[in-house]
């Protein structure tokens, strides 16, 4: 690929940084994890494999799916941050939502894996100095600055939590 043809703001880093409503990194993901922690369990137990519509992933798969990709994520951004030089493969969501055994797994365990999980982020995003957080990270297409990462990894979650609350909710009978 040609420099020229790398794209400096993707169009999903503008979502990106529309749903994390100009947060600075460190209060974005301070404010996710608090998400989390709020999260109704006893609501999304309820409404258990539900899918608001046919092909639809479950809550369980959902919140795999935050999991698996918040490590794909900060896998990249150590990639980038310690200067190894490669470019992170791209991954199918699809494929890997389909070989999860998320249903299989309980609302508490993934909550507790995703509460964990984000804890770690934080810290990692914590001990990059200000150098390595705008350090330019080349994907398959586009660019952006590392910092940049960790407001996916929030933005991704407030996307998928926003799914759930507008979508997967209103199946819960039992409220």
């Amino acid at each position: 690929m040609e420099e020229s043809e790398t794209k400096e703001n993707p169009e999903f880093l503008e979502y990106v940084y529309k749903l994390n409503e100009g947060l600075e990194l460190k209060e974005a993901l301070k404010l996710s994890l608090q998400e989390i922690n709020d999260l109704d369990i006893a609501q999304l137990k309820r409404i258990g494999l539900k899918t608001y519509a046919k092909g639809k992933w479950s809550i369980p798969k959902i919140l795999q799916h935050l999991i698996d990709w918040e490590r794909i994520w900060c896998f990249r951004a150590v990639i980038f941050a310690r200067g190894e030089g490669s470019i992170p493969d791209a991954h199918d969501q699809e494929i890997m939502g389909k070989n999860s055994n998320a249903d299989e797994r309980s609302i508490e365990h993934l909550v507790k894996e995703l509460q964990i999980g984000r804890q770690s982020t934080i810290m990692m995003f914590e001990s990059f100095n200000e150098k390595i957080l705008k350090t330019n990270c080349k994907f398959f297409e586009y660019q952006m600055p590392l910092f940049a990462i960790g407001l996916t990894i929030t933005a991704h979650q407030i996307h998928h939590f926003n799914i759930i609350k507008e979508r997967y909710t209103p199946l819960d009978k039992g409220h």
